[in-house]
């Protein structure tokens, strides 16, 4: 009795150590992609400073983590925007702007604007976090 006991509660710590030490794992799974809206949205782009040096030593999990965020604002941005403004994004994106470019040659409303400009500073601050999470697992080291 006490081996089953003792089998279940180490069971039970080792999918808790899991759950607790890799929050990242859930982000591995693959993003379903939207084919129906036809836009296609730089993955590349650096929108803030915290991009440019830091993503170079990424680990693959964190560049995944990174292109997960960056995939949920095109999705969101895309939500907010009508289907000419998807197509000039789309054409705008394509004639090598980066997102913030393409999305200030759109004509928006001053409503989409105000969601526009919310989702990117939302993601923004996801982008840092990750960042963030990587330096001090660097610097732990």
């Amino acid at each position: 009795m006490v081996i089953y006991l003792t089998k279940r509660l180490s069971v039970f710590a080792n999918i808790l150590a899991l759950v607790l030490f890799m929050p990242g794992i859930a982000l591995a799974a693959p993003v379903q992609i939207n084919t129906t809206s036809g836009i296609i949205f730089a993955q590349t782009t650096k929108t803030a400073s915290y991009s440019t040096s830091s993503e170079i030593n990424l680990t693959p999990l964190q560049r995944q983590e990174l292109q997960a965020v960056r995939q949920r604002r095109n999705r969101e941005i895309a939500a907010v925007l009508n289907s000419s403004q998807r197509d000039q994004l789309n054409h705008n994106l394509r004639a090598g702007n980066n997102i913030n470019q393409a999305l200030e040659k759109l004509n928006l409303q001053p409503e989409q604007q105000d969601l526009v400009k919310a989702i990117v500073q939302f993601t923004n601050l996801k982008m840092k976090a990750v960042s963030s999470r990587h330096l001090l697992t660097r610097g732990e080291k």
